[in-house]
């Protein structure tokens, strides 16, 4: 006999919503990923108006080429972030912003974004120990737990924060709006950080 087909994960299951032109979907979308593409976006961008303008338009463009992403390749949540990245890197490059700025600022909205992303337990554990900068044992007495399960929560957190910073092909690596590998340059020959989330054309502006 056959073995069952495994259910479609969430993400494809919003993905194929979308493709069908589902309202309910995107919504359902924005409520939950919104404030991650929010807060990488301020946080490259160092401009609340502009971080919700741009937040507008990421979730714009999947509504309006859901054919950019492709769930076997990537999860909503990387790809939005990539997304939202190189777009915000854009309008940092058209400001000339000094490069090295770029890199920091890229850099910290990435880990932030993945932090954000972890489970409860490792997200706050992570911010109280390293963010924060208290002791293991400082930390275990702030959430209520042992010193040995701090240590197991940070280093687990740290391996999946590592696992999805590796993700990237490298801090040169960039992708085109079609999914291709580039090499690192952006446009005007200088070194993009990151990579922009792959597939699909460009709208013809910010989405309203």
């Amino acid at each position: 006999m056959a073995a069952a087909e495994a259910a479609p994960s969430w993400d494809e299951q919003i993905h194929r919503r979308l493709a069908r032109g589902e309202e309910t979907a995107l919504g359902e979308l924005y409520d939950r990923l919104a404030p991650l593409v929010h807060g990488m976006a301020g946080l490259i961008l160092d401009d609340q108006p502009a971080a919700e303008q741009l937040t507008r338009e990421v979730f714009g463009h999947l509504w309006e080429h859901p054919e950019a992403f492709d769930p076997a390749q990537d999860s909503l949540r990387s790809w939005l972030g990539c997304l939202t990245r190189r777009r915000a890197l854009d309008r940092l490059r058209l400001q000339r912003t000094d490069d090295h700025e770029l890199r920091a600022r890229a850099t910290a909205a990435r880990v932030q974004y993945v932090v954000e992303s972890l489970p409860l337990p490792l997200r706050e554990t992570i911010a109280v120990t390293y963010f924060d900068g208290h002791t293991y044992r400082e930390t275990a007495r702030q959430l209520g737990i042992s010193e040995q399960a701090a240590k197991q929560r940070m280093r687990l957190g740290l391996q999946l924060l590592a696992t999805e910073l590796a993700e990237d092909d490298g801090p040169e690596a960039v992708r085109t709006d079609d999914g291709r590998a580039t090499d690192g340059r952006a446009a005007d020959g200088r070194a993009a950080d990151g990579r922009a989330a792959g597939g699909g054309p460009e709208p013809g502006g910010p989405a309203t």
